[in-house]
């Protein structure tokens, strides 16, 4: 960095808060003496960087009482990081539920709720759902919305950087909605809308069976199969917003629907009929061959699916989540078929974070927003408001 001049003071002064509060970060109480330490900046620095973030209510400072190490002379000041200052939300708004997850300023959950909603509701109906939900989740926490600094959500559908649905044909009239936009009308702070699949590979990374690996891909597995993508542990959702729908691989080959494969009438299944769907795998699980045979047919087709996304990315491991995550036997079949057609076979596991996959990954994506507010040199300590 070239050497600051005095017209920089205050891009100097952000940068020093900036440092400092990314040392206070983790939530653990400091001293003054150890914040110099860690932060190598002098102690008149760090004393009225300390003041200007205690006035913005990010930082307090912890009774003198908690230092077991303190020796005669002045007593050492301890502080620490206001997780409770406000907070992050990740929501999905799926098929047949939505569901909230609400945290702290670090991303530890302090709750969560879900509501079941039937698949037939139409968009305006599914949205105040999700409103509805959204207070409860609020309600119960003893949570003003104005505390809320960034909210995440998940759903289905390709998805543009605004948060318009371009493609959603998995719930009515959710093609062409104004997604973003109409949920920004509900909160003072930024709303961040992304793909659930994409959300699911950024919650396992952060927190479930992909911690510490950087090239991710997350498979989604429902009728119509959705993966999302990590490469360098960064979200790739390619320049539509379409990367990883794997589920209409299908149609390049003109192949039976994924409807058809599951179908044990010769009738396609309504691939919104979840009830269906678990009836044909129930009936495999308990020896009905010709479910077994319409089991065997889809898990195929998914090998195939994962099999290409595995081909193009090389990922490290590959995550398998949604319903097919309970199916008996599904990881073997994929991890031989992988070693089969792939020149690399990845490690396969099974979703770690279960039903809250989407919200949690929602979560992270507004807690990101707020982490760049916080240690953004170019903006102001505090955070911005939508």
């Amino acid at each position: 960095m070239d050497r600051l001049t005095g017209g920089d003071s205050s891009l100097l002064r952000r940068i020093n808060s900036a440092v400092t509060l990314r040392a206070l970060r983790d939530g653990h109480a400091l001293t003054l003496t150890r914040l110099v330490g860690d932060t190598g900046l002098s102690r008149p620095t760090v004393e009225g960087v300390i003041e200007g973030l205690m006035e913005s209510g990010l930082v307090v400072e912890v009774d003198q009482s908690q230092d077991s190490t303190r020796q005669r002379g002045r007593p050492a000041r301890w502080f620490r990081f206001r997780a409770e200052a406000g907070h992050v939300m990740g929501v999905e708004i799926g098929v047949h539920s939505v569901r909230a997850v609400l945290a702290d300023l670090t991303g530890r959950v302090t709750g969560s709720c879900s509501r079941p909603v039937d698949e037939a509701l139409g968009a305006d109906e599914r949205l105040a759902a999700a409103r509805a939900l959204v207070a409860e989740q609020l309600r119960r926490a003893g949570v003003s919305r104005d505390s809320l600094w960034a909210v995440g959500i998940g759903t289905p559908g390709i998805l543009d950087g605004e948060g318009t649905v371009r493609l959603g044909a998995a719930m009515p009239g959710w093609t062409g909605l104004e997604l973003g936009a109409r949920l920004r009308r509900s909160f003072r702070c930024p709303v961040l809308v992304e793909n659930d699949a994409n959300l699911a590979a950024i919650a396992e990374h952060w927190q479930g069976a992909a911690v510490g690996m950087g090239d991710v891909v997350f498979v989604l597995a429902g009728l119509s199969p959705g993966a999302g993508s990590l490469i360098n542990g960064r979200l790739h959702r390619g320049f539509g917003g379409a990367a990883g729908e794997i589920g209409a691989l299908h149609l390049l080959g003109r192949e039976a629907t994924p409807e058809r494969l599951l179908s044990t009438t010769g009738r396609p299944l309504n691939p919104l009929d979840e009830a269906a769907v678990a009836r044909v795998l129930r009936l495999a699980r308990e020896g009905d061959a010709v479910a077994r045979d319409a089991m065997d047919r889809f898990l195929q087709r998914l090998v195939h699916d994962v099999a290409a996304l595995v081909l193009a990315i090389d990922p490290q491991i590959v995550v398998v989540g949604g319903w097919a995550a309970g199916l008996d036997g599904v990881l073997e079949p994929l991890r031989e078929q992988l070693g089969r057609f792939c020149l690399r076979a990845p490690e396969v596991a099974l979703s770690a974070l279960g039903e809250e996959v989407i919200a949690l990954g929602a979560l992270r994506m507004a807690l990101d927003q707020v982490e760049d507010q916080l240690f953004a040199v170019e903006q102001a300590a505090g955070p911005g408001r939508g």
